[in-house]
């Protein structure tokens, strides 16, 4: 099994995009061209990493911002998995802080980020979707993501890794999505000899999910991509945030960071996924 540096070094390369910062509904607030890059030296044993972030004419002038920083290891909340693909955050959700949650998928020539933020109170303000290409190449991007997309039946394999160090496991994962009438979908996820079965309902780009008066939506973004939160953070119960990037008709790829009643990350799991009919 591939170390968590050695995934982190399948990010290397020199990646052009945009940090599109968007509201809760989904709305498209702004814009701003970027440049990526992740650079190896050292033999492999340290990687430089630079950001530097554009005003909305483009590349051609002076960066509005800079950022450096030499990589020479990994913090134990950055878990990098065997595409890639990579998932940190905020370790302890606690009364008045604020929480973060980052993804990054990687697919040959791209990458897609996502990262979800909320505020002090725990409410869900803002997130940035980051769609990156690797320089000088044709790479492009998806169609933004759509239900019908979304609906059918996936089988996936999930990869889990675990904050108290115990051994990762991997594991099936079956997905069914169904329309039930009346602008509702049925989901039925099976894993681990478990099976989960809810209801969301339909509205415009977002899927809207109510249980005991919390509400979980899942917001249909640009390049295929999903993000999935609750909208309020409740102290002393376990959540969940995702993300989600449809990589091709049939193949998609979901991150998951997990965390207890005590506000504890727990785990992170990255799921591929492909739609069987």
């Amino acid at each position: 099994m591939t170390s968590n540096w050695e995934n982190f070094l399948k990010n290397l390369g020199e990646w052009r995009g945009s940090f599109t910062k968007i509201s809760p509904d989904g709305e498209i607030i702004n814009s701003t061209p970027s440049i990526l890059n992740l650079e190896a030296f050292d033999n492999d044993q340290a990687v430089l990493f630079r950001l530097r972030r554009f005003d909305a004419s483009g590349y051609d002038g002076l960066p509005i911002e800079d950022y450096q920083q030499e990589y020479r290891s990994i913090g134990r909340q950055n878990i990098f998995f065997a595409t890639g693909a990579f998932t940190k955050g905020t370790l302890q959700l606690a009364p008045f802080t604020e929480f973060g949650a980052e993804y990054g998928f990687v697919d040959h020539n791209r990458r897609s980020r996502l990262v979800q933020l909320y505020d002090k109170q725990g409410n869900f303000t803002n997130l940035s979707l980051i769609r990156e290409f690797r320089n000088n190449t044709d790479a492009s991007e998806r169609p933004q993501l759509t239900v019908e997309q979304l609906i059918g039946n996936w089988e996936g394999k999930a990869h889990t890794f675990y904050s108290d160090l115990r051994p990762s496991e991997t594991y099936v994962s079956y997905l069914e999505i169904k329309e039930i009438g009346n602008g509702y979908l049925e989901q039925k996820l099976s894993f681990a000899s478990q099976t989960i079965t809810s209801q969301s309902k339909i509205a415009g780009n977002k899927l809207i999910f109510e249980k005991e008066g919390n509400i979980r939506q899942i917001l249909l973004l640009p390049d295929g991509t999903s993000s999935n939160v609750p909208l309020q953070l409740q102290l002393r119960k376990p959540f969940f945030v995702e993300a989600g990037w449809l990589l091709g008709e049939n193949e998609r790829q979901r991150l998951i960071r997990s965390y207890n009643e005590k506000g504890e990350w727990v785990s992170s799991t990255h799921v591929i996924e492909y739609k069987t009919n």
